[in-house]
């Protein structure tokens, strides 16, 4: 297998334009335009990238190691795309570049001014590029205002970032290739993910990388990153090539058959690496190509060295490696040629003709012949316009590598005199040829200021990689150490990606020498984290300690973390001392006179804060506040402001039963967080959605959103609802009578969020299963040891959270055989939530106040349980309806046929949600009162297809319950289930245990 494309599902329905040169595709070809011999072995590879781009909106990534022919691929689909009429725009990432947030974008940009529609005619926030892009100023809609100083730096990549948008909308159908991701700084792989989250219409984005250079091992874009629906795409993963492409790379490169020995010796040599082959391949073939290598040498043969019947391996006369190669090719060159190209592989960055000559130490005519020698002779290629370099990193390194150390060492010095008289400097090389020379000394001021003015122009990549650098340093001084790790924990808290910020975070906590100001500022980012991205609650501990660091040092720094503080759902703090600590963060923040950008993201964070108590205690007039959000404004810190309290508003609501306010708020958020460079917001969008789906009764769909959030993001957020999801999951396999699953579910919840808002559905949910089982002693002690989750209420106020926690608290005392506490509680709870805009909670009072009057009063008991129902119903969400209409049923069962009547809407719903277990609860009632046959799912006329009642117990049977586990399920005798097992294994031809293994995950 010479390449693997493993290619997402590319769209087909609703096309309306034919995949571009795809029947034009053969096994060989030559693309006009494209370098090289015969393109070869990568026919299903161009493919599968060509009907990918040809489904746009569409992500694609070339993957694979250096040399592989990664270029070459997407060259001969560019030459393809170019050849339909589609537009090509090509980036390319490098090890070692000056400072350009978004360098690779903005240089494929570049291309676009023929493209343009009229200035009027596009997007005004296509203006924000008219600075990095000069020379199409005049076609560009004007500049924004310069950015408040206020504002953050934030304010200029979201600028950025629209207008690349807006860009590639203007002049689609587009491809944007950018080659050599795993060099992209972290502001060019940010653009790039939010690209692809939200790919522009009619845009195809094409990446390269080499997987094992990529920071940190992780993917290409992040962890963040998963294709989103209606977007095409393909991960093309390029293998080495074999013997029959070699053949025929070999025959075109040649002019004639090579011998087969030949070819064995070749793909020993270059272990199938296209870059390889070809250099040995044009090595053979002479100077002058294949007539040159065809001539009979003296004394030898009539038979050119590679045709059969010559000795290969002593016709080859090729080094084995790149460099041999390389060395042969400057061996031929004149002595000024052979000095610029070494001063070019120190450089190591393409250059201008007159840098070139003047760091080689030659004149003008000099140096621009030997660069026209270089050239010729294959050594250097033109890169850009008066742009000079190796045709590839490998080249370049390889020539670097066969310098004696005394001529890189006076390369360098003189490199770095060039540079340092170049204005403005080039701070970044200066630095790297400092730090080649091995003067530590100068070589640490000029890394910082390289680092500081990266930072200062939004390129956190560059940055980070100096500060790095730095921080790995022996012996800094107090001032340089807080200086860089300052830079280093605010620049890492711009990222999307958490998983190696969290670790690049808690590497500088640990460095020596840092002063408590310091520490604290990259803790402050560290628990945010931790909390909000990650769903570890040791982040709380992390702003805690940090608070106390900060003291009176930094205002802002203390009111975003009094801020994150407010906004914390555990048991901590009481919600009246968030308030306290929101208020106390809102006073910093007004005697703030200098706002500084650590601070910047103090004001949105206490308005979510804000919002956050008032939604808990379902204040009336939330959804006025809501409102007067503003959903447009030039300022992104606005547009973050309400980003955040969308979706904390969305998250809230479900959570007291107003459903379609959550969904409204969802669906602003979503419009919002690409405007407001907030990806990191998406989980908890798509959490929400899910969980909006599960309480409408579309049990199906939310599964399947589970398992795809799961798949997005594996670890699970704990913010807002992240939580709820395995809460969900666990109520679904309790209504088909999963309990064992059910209780997994359960405690993964209890178990990573402890005491917190959204673990009351878990507590609520583990009590109903020991209910279940008859055993209330268990039940109350899951509500109250070691967890109190009633006290939670109180200190959180959040009585109106309908997750069914009270409910069952009160039917788990009246289990107990204690109803003046259950009626004490049900009072308790009618007075919290008197008043509260909280429909859940409503239902739940209802719900409540029918369970205590049930045994003395079932006439009133009825009508509480029908009001309960009725809740429910309006807020959408008919499972929750179901059941407390099963409890109006049952309040009397005197008059069968009124019971039998009440019961059609509820089993009918347990049966449409596949509520198993709920279900047969129903059927075990009506049994009872003799409206059902004993056995209405029988197995009469099924043969040897399972019946209904079959079914069900083979689905608990795979989900690993025990024969007393499926009684209990479905109401059924141990002895009945016992014959049921039998003759389900019986049919099935297995075991219970193969029939665990066979469906299990």
């Amino acid at each position: 297998m010479h390449g693997a494309a493993v290619a997402c599902p590319v769209r087909q329905a609703g096309r309306t334009r034919s995949e571009p040169g795809m029947d034009d595709v053969d096994q060989t070809s030559r693309s006009p335009g494209v370098r090289g011999c015969a393109f070869a072995g990568r026919v299903d590879e161009l493919r599968t990238l060509l009907a990918a781009a040809g489904a746009r909106p569409a992500v694609v990534m070339v993957e694979g190691e250096a040399g592989i022919g990664k270029s070459r691929l997407v060259a001969e689909a560019s030459a393809v795309l170019e050849g339909q009429g589609l537009r090509v725009l090509v980036g390319g990432c490098h090890p070692l570049r000056e400072p350009l947030a978004y360098g690779p974008v903005i240089d494929a940009l570049r291309r676009v001014g023929p493209w343009l529609p009229p200035a009027d005619r596009l997007g005004a926030s296509a203006g924000a590029l008219a600075s990095l892009l000069p020379d199409l100023a005049g076609a560009l809609p004007p500049a924004p205002p310069p950015v408040s100083a206020g504002a953050g730096p934030g304010a200029g990549r979201f600028r950025v970032v629209s207008g690349v948008r807006t860009l590639l909308e203007a002049v689609a159908p587009v491809t944007l290739v950018v080659e050599d991701v795993h060099w992209a700084d972290d502001a060019t792989r940010e653009l790039l993910l939010l690209l692809a989250r939200d790919m522009p219409a009619d845009t195809a984005l094409v990446l390269t990388y080499r997987p094992e250079d990529l920071p940190g091992g992780g993917p290409v874009l992040g962890a963040a990153y998963r294709r989103p629906p209606g977007t095409a795409g393909a991960v093309i993963a390029l293998g080495p090539l074999g013997a029959a492409e070699l053949t025929s790379m070999a025959r075109d490169i040649l002019g004639g058959t090579p011998a087969p020995g030949l070819i064995r010796t070749l793909l020993e040599r270059s272990e199938g690496l296209p870059l390889v082959i070809e250099e040995d391949l044009i090595t053979l073939a002479g100077p002058d190509g294949p007539e040159t290598a065809a001539a009979p040498g003296a004394g030898s043969t009539d038979t050119p060295p590679w045709a059969p019947g010559h000795s290969a391996t002593t016709a080859l006369g090729v080094p084995r490696s790149l460099g041999e190669v390389l060395a042969e090719r400057t061996g031929r060159l004149g002595t000024d040629a052979a000095a610029l190209v070494e001063s070019a592989s120190v450089l190591a960055v393409p250059a201008g003709e007159a840098l070139l000559a003047r760091i080689a130490g030659l004149d003008e005519d000099r140096g621009g012949a030997a660069l026209l020698e270089a050239l010729r002779g294959a050594v250097l290629r033109q890169a850009g316009p008066d742009a000079y370099g190796f045709a590839h990193v490998l080249a370049q390194e390889a020539v670097y590598a066969a310098l004696p150390g005394p001529v890189r060492t006076r390369a360098h010095r003189r490199i770095l005199a060039v540079l340092q008289t170049q204005d403005p400097p080039p701070l970044v090389q200066i630095a790297h040829h400092t730090r080649a020379l091995g003067d530590r000394a100068a070589w640490l001021p000029r890394a910082q200021a390289a680092a500081d003015h990266a930072i200062a122009v939004g390129d956190h990549g560059t940055a980070a990689t100096l500060l790095n650098e730095i921080l790995d340093q022996p012996h800094l001084t107090t001032e340089q150490l807080s200086h860089a790790a300052l830079a280093r924990a605010y620049m890492a808290t711009m990222l999307a990606e958490h998983t190696a910020t969290t670790a690049v975070l808690r590497r500088l906590l640990r460095l020596p020498g840092l002063p408590a100001s310091v520490r604290a500022g990259i803790r402050t980012g560290l628990g945010a984290l931790l909390i909000y991205l990650a769903g570890d609650l040791s982040g709380e501990e992390e702003l805690l300690t940090a608070l106390s660091e900060v003291g009176d040092s930094n205002q802002l720094l203390a009111a975003r973390l009094l801020a994150n503080l407010g906004l914390s759902e555990t048991d901590r703090f009481t919600l009246a001392q968030h308030r306290g600590m929101v208020e106390r963060g809102l006073a910093l923040l007004a005697a703030t006179k200098e706002p500084q950008p650590a601070g910047s993201e103090a004001a949105p964070l206490l308005q979510a804060a804000q919002l956050f108590h008032l939604s808990v205690t379902a204040t009336p007039g939330l959804p006025d506040l809501l409102a007067a959000l503003p959903r447009e404004d030039d300022d992104p810190q606005t547009l973050k402001a309400t980003a955040i309290a969308l979706c904390g508003a969305a998250a809230w609501s479900v959570s007291t039963g107003h459903d379609g306010r959550a969904a409204e708020a969802a669906a602003e958020a979503a419009i919002l967080i690409p405007d407001a460079h907030m990806p990191q917001l998406t989980p908890f969008v798509e959490a929400c959605r899910i969980l909006l789906d599960w309480h409408a009764g579309q049990w199906r769909d939310a599964e399947r959103g589970m398992d795809a959030f799961h798949e997005r993001y594996p670890v699970m957020s704990l913010g807002s609802s992240g939580l709820l999801l395995p809460t969900v999951r666990g109520i679904t396999a309790a209504a088909r009578g999963h309990a064992a699953q059910a209780a997994e579910a359960f405690d993964e919840v209890l178990t990573r969020g402890g005491l917190n808002l959204n673990s009351l559905g878990a507590a609520a949910g583990t009590a109903r299963l020991h209910l279940s089982r008859g055993d209330p002693e268990a039940a109350w002690r899951s509500l109250t040891d070691p967890l109190d989750h009633l006290g939670f209420l109180d200190r959180k106020e959040a009585w109106c959270y309908a997750w069914g926690l009270v409910p069952v608290a009160v039917e788990t005392l009246l289990a107990l055989n204690r109803p003046a506490k259950a009626r004490a509680l049900t009072d308790r709870h009618a007075e919290a939530v008197n008043g509260r805009d909280a429909p859940g909670a409503a239902a739940e009072q209802c719900l409540c106040r029918g369970l205590v009057l049930r045994a003395d009063e079932p006439d009133e008991a009825r009508a509480a349980f029908g009001r309960a129902s009725e809740h429910w119903r309006h807020a959408g969400r008919p499972y929750h309806a179901a059941l407390a209409a099963e409890h109006a049923a049952r309040c009397r069962t005197d008059d069968p046929t009124d019971t039998v009547e009440r019961l059609d809407m509820p089993l009918a719903t347990f049966e449409r949600l596949g509520a198993t277990s709920d279900a047969a609860r129903c059927h075990h009632l009506l049994r009872a009162l003799g409206h059902e046959p004993a056995n209405p799912l029988g197995r009469a006329g099924y043969g040897d297809r399972l019946s209904p009642r079959e079914e069900q117990i083979r689905d608990l049977l795979a989900s690993g319950a025990t024969n007393k586990a499926i009684a209990a399920a479905l109401f059924l005798s141990p002895r009945t289930v016992e014959n049921h097992v039998a003759r389900v294994l019986a049919k099935l031809h297995t075991t219970r245990a193969e029939l665990r293994r066979s469906t299990g995950p």
